[in-house]
């Protein structure tokens, strides 16, 4: 990016993990800003569309040490265990330190018991990376401000992206609501379709496009990376209550339904709705767009 590109002294952007989904996005948009950017992996991969320097960022040997300290930006896009472990001390005390996890409580206080002095900055894409970034969320914590992470916060902006700045404690809390509630729910919505053992192809024939929506959404997480879906799980200090919400939901939903009371099912409706805040005709506009392209797509069904 160009903000960032003015103030190195090399043009050195390294990127970590730089073969993955979230990596080779980054690499992507950098590259397009004209940046030279270093993909370092734990192996080559010929889906990173470039050289990679192979290398172990928790265990750095002196070629990827050497790389690190000429850097004026280094990207970890690891999962949160190897960003936990990583190695940063080859890097430049006012080099930029740009991590992607999905939950950040943890790295900000990795940050704050290693008393790094230069800028670091936390970024969640939230969505799929294949997607592209133009138009969508990027979910943003600063765990140390410094000019670098602003020229980097802009670019982010110019690539498209809308970023929303949040602390870190409050943005692991709107991860557990918006990332691992809604994995969680489309996953046990597959358990309970492979439980019930209808014959797919009669189900695909007769599916509305509210089950065809769920689906795809069904077939896209299950065709990801599990130790990201993983992260959003097992990482987030506030998963586990999300989980929680949604078991005494559907709980309540089958207590309403086992009582007999349509007047009782039809406030659980409303109750429902009071999640969307008053903009449940907002969505419901979105859902009859998102349904349209869903009929066109299966055939009319």
């Amino acid at each position: 990016m160009n903000a960032v590109r003015q103030s190195e002294s090399d043009g050195s952007v390294v990127v970590v993990g730089g073969s993955g989904a979230v990596g080779r996005l980054m690499v992507d948009l950098l590259r397009g800003d004209g940046v030279p950017v270093t993909v370092v992996d734990l192996s080559g991969s010929p889906d990173a569309g470039s050289a990679v320097t192979v290398g172990n960022i928790t265990a750095p040997d002196e070629r990827l040490g050497s790389i690190l300290a000429s850097a004026v930006t280094v990207i970890l896009a690891v999962p949160e265990s190897v960003a936990l472990a990583a190695d940063l001390s080859a890097l430049r005390p006012d080099a930029l330190l740009v991590e992607t996890l999905s939950v950040k409580s943890g790295f900000s206080r990795h940050v704050d018991a290693i008393d790094r002095p230069g800028a670091t900055v936390g970024i969640n894409p939230m969505f799929a990376p294949s997607l592209g970034m133009a138009g969508r969320p990027v979910a943003v914590v600063v765990h140390r401000e410094g000019p670098l992470a602003q020229a980097f916060l802009d670019g982010v902006a110019r690539w498209g992206g809308r970023v929303v700045l949040l602390d870190a404690a409050r943005h692991d809390r709107l991860a557990a609501a918006t990332q691992a509630l809604t994995h969680a729910s489309v996953l046990a919505f597959g358990l309970a379709l492979a439980e019930l053992d209808l014959p797919f192809a009669d189900i695909d024939a007769v599916a509305p496009p509210p089950h065809a929506t769920m689906l795809a959404m069904l077939a896209r997480i299950t065709g990801g990376e599990p130790e990201v879906y993983w992260d959003v799980q097992a990482g987030n200090p506030h998963a586990a209550e999300a989980r929680a919400a949604l078991r005494r939901a559907t709980q309540t939903l089958n207590e309403t339904v086992d009582s007999g009371s349509e007047a009782q099912f039809a406030r659980l409706l409303t109750e429902a709705e009071s999640a969307l805040d008053g903009s449940g005709d907002r969505y419901r506009a979105v859902c009859a767009e998102m349904f349209g392209i869903v009929l066109g797509n299966s055939g009319n069904r």
